[in-house]
C-alpha cells in the first residue's frame, strides 16, 4: 500500500508540475501577445527603419535597422528579410554587422546591372548597399564628422556581403547629422544619384561608380517643416495622366502632424542636379502617429511600393513587448492624384493582401477577426464611428467627423497606455477628397489599425495594446464589410 500510495503521489505530483511549467512556459514564437500576425517584425530583438529595399530575381529583400542583444535600440546592425510576394516573409542571417567605422545606420541598395561599380565577377549581377557609418566613439568625443556614407556588395542574391575596402566613400563635411542615403539610377545621364539626409534639409550627390560621389545640391532650407533633423529621404520619378514628376519623401523626427516622428513629401521636379517643388506646402504621407522612415522598394518600375517602420520615437522603446520590439507597416502601392489642383500622394494596401484572405466578404455584425479587412462605400459622407473593444471596458475608436472634416483615430481608452506620457490621445488627419461620395479600408492587426480613405488620399497608422483582444465591433452611421485575413507566420 505504501509503495502504490507513493506512486499515486508521484504521479499527481509530476501531474501538477508539468501543468505548473506548461502555464510558465513563454508562448510560441509569433503567438506571443501583442505579436502582430500580418505585418513584418524580426523573431526577436529590437527593430525600426526599413533599408536596402530592393527586388531583385523575383524576390522583394527588406534589410532593417536591428539590435541582436535585446529590444531596445543598441548597437546597429543590417537585419535581412525575403519575400516573394510582400506579405510571407522568410528571416535571413544579419547581413551588415558593425565594424571598426562604427555602427551600420539607414541606407539603401541598388541592382547594378551595368556593373559600374566594378564589384560583378564572372557575369554575376552585383547587388550593393549604401548605408551610413555611425561612429560612436566620434560622437562621444564631440566631433561633427562622425557618420560617413559606405558600401557593401553581394554576388549571392543578397545572401551574404563583403564591405568595400575602401570604405567611407563619401566623407563627412562637418555636418553632425549626415546619413541615410537613397541612392537611384539617373538613366538621362547614366549616373546614380543620392539622397542623403544632412541636418535638417537634404542634399544630393551624384556618382558614375557609386564610389567617386560629387556634390550637386541641397533642398529644403527654407520649405517644410523643420520641428526636427531630416531623416531617412527617398527620390524617385511617378507619373499622373502621363506626365512625369518626381516626388521627394523627407522623414522627420520630431515635428509631425500628430507629434513625434511623421513622414513628410514634395512632388516637383529633378534635373539630375537640382529639386523643384511645385509649391512650398508642408504634405503628409500618413498622419498617423505610428508611421516613420518610410521609403519605397528600388528597381520595381513604374509601381512604387512603400513602407514604413510602425512606431514612434516617442515611445518605440517603452512600449509593452518583450522579447521583440516594433514592426513594420502593411507594404503601400503610391500614386499621384490631382485634387482642386493640387498635387497629392495616395497609398493603398498593395493588392497581395488578398492571398491571405479567408473566405469572402461579409457584413459586419458584432464580433471581429483578430486579423481582418475592413470596407465601406458611401454616396454621401456624414458623420460615422466604429468602436473596437473587449469585456475589459477598453476601446478603440475611429471615425470621422463631418464638421471639422477630419478622420480620426481615439486609442485612449485602448488599453494599455501609461508606459510614456505621450502615447495615449485622439489622432486627426485632413479629408482631401472633395467629392460628396466616400470610401474606406482599414487593416486590422490585433494592436494595428492602418486607415486609407478616399482610395488612400488619407491615410493614418496606429497601435495600440489592449489587455485583451478587441473582439467585438459596434458601428454608427457606416455599413461595412469585413474579410477575415490567415496569419502570415502559420
Amino acid at each position: 500500500m505504501k509503495t502504490k500510495c507513493g506512486v499515486l503521489m508521484l504521479i499527481v505530483f509530476i501531474t501538477l508540475n508539468s501543468i505548473c511549467k506548461a502555464q510558465e512556459s513563454p508562448p510560441k514564437t509569433y503567438k506571443e501577445q501583442y505579436r502582430p500576425q500580418i505585418h513584418f517584425s524580426p523573431k526577436e530583438h529590437w527593430t525600426n527603419d526599413p533599408n536596402g529595399m530592393v527586388y531583385f530575381n523575383h524576390t522583394y529583400h527588406l534589410f532593417y535597422q536591428y539590435y541582436p542583444k535585446g529590444s531596445t535600440w543598441g548597437p546597429m546592425h543590417w537585419g535581412h528579410a525575403t519575400s516573394a510576394d510582400l506579405i510571407h516573409w522568410k528571416e535571413r542571417p544579419i547581413a551588415l554587422y558593425p565594424d571598426s567605422l562604427g555602427y551600420i545606420f539607414s541606407g539603401s541598395a541598388v541592382v547594378d546591372s551595368n556593373n559600374t561599380s566594378g564589384f560583378g565577377k564572372k557575369g554575376k549581377t552585383p547587388l550593393v548597399a549604401i548605408f551610413t557609418h555611425h561612429d560612436p566613439k566620434g560622437e562621444k568625443e564631440g566631433s561633427d564628422k562622425f557618420q560617413n556614407q559606405s558600401l557593401a556588395y553581394s554576388l549571392d542574391n543578397g545572401n551574404t556581403w563583403t564591405k568595400y575596402k575602401g570604405n567611407p566613400v563619401l566623407r563627412n563635411p562637418g555636418i553632425k547629422d549626415f546619413r541615410d542615403p537613397k541612392v537611384m539610377w539617373y538613366a538621362k545621364e547614366k549616373k546614380w544619384v543620392m539622397t542623403l539626409a544632412t541636418k535638417d534639409h537634404i542634399t544630393f550627390y551624384s556618382a558614375s561608380d557609386l564610389k567617386n560621389w560629387k556634390k550637386e545640391s541641397k533642398f529644403g532650407l527654407e520649405i517644410g517643416a523643420h520641428g526636427g533633423v531630416w531623416e531617412c529621404p527617398d527620390l524617385f520619378p511617378l507619373k499622373l495622366d502621363g506626365k512625369p514628376y518626381w516626388v521627394l519623401i523627407v522623414n522627420i523626427n520630431p515635428g509631425g502632424p500628430n507629434g513625434g516622428s511623421a513622414t513628410q513629401y514634395f512632388v516637383g521636379q529633378f534635373d539630375g542636379n537640382k529639386f523643384t517643388p511645385v509649391d512650398t506646402k508642408t504634405r503628409w504621407l500618413d498622419y498617423g502617429p505610428d508611421e516613420y522612415a518610410g521609403i519605397t522598394w528600388g528597381n520595381t518600375g513604374a509601381r512604387k511600393i512603400f513602407l514604413g517602420w510602425m512606431s514612434n520615437w516617442q515611445y518605440a522603446n517603452q512600449v509593452p513587448t518583450e522579447k521583440w520590439r516594433n514592426a513594420m507597416t502593411i507594404p503601400r502601392d503610391i500614386t499621384l492624384k490631382k485634387v482642386n489642383g493640387e498635387l497629392l500622394l495616395a497609398s493603398v494596401p498593395v493588392p497581395e493582401l488578398k492571398g491571405i484572405a479567408s473566405g469572402g466578404a461579409t457584413a459586419v455584425k458584432t464580433k471581429l477577426p483578430a486579423q481582418s479587412l475592413l470596407k465601406m462605400s458611401t454616396a454621401s459622407l456624414n458623420d460615422y464611428s466604429i468602436t473596437l473593444s473587449n469585456d475589459a471596458g477598453e476601446e478603440l475608436v475611429i471615425g470621422y467627423d463631418k464638421k471639422a472634416n477630419q478622420y480620426y483615430i481615439d486609442r485612449t481608452k485602448a488599453g494599455k497606455v501609461d508606459f510614456q506620457h505621450d502615447f495615449k490621445g485622439r489622432f486627426v488627419a485632413p479629408r482631401f477628397a472633395t467629392a460628396k461620395a466616400s470610401d474606406l479600408t482599414l487593416v486590422i492587426d490585433g494592436t494595428s489599425v492602418e486607415l486609407f480613405a478616399d482610395n488612400g488620399l488619407t491615410t493614418m497608422t496606429t497601435i495600440f495594446f489592449p489587455n485583451k483582444p478587441f473582439y467585438h465591433i459596434t458601428t454608427k452611421g457606416i455599413s461595412l464589410k469585413q474579410t477575415a485575413l490567415k496569419s502570415i507566420w502559420k
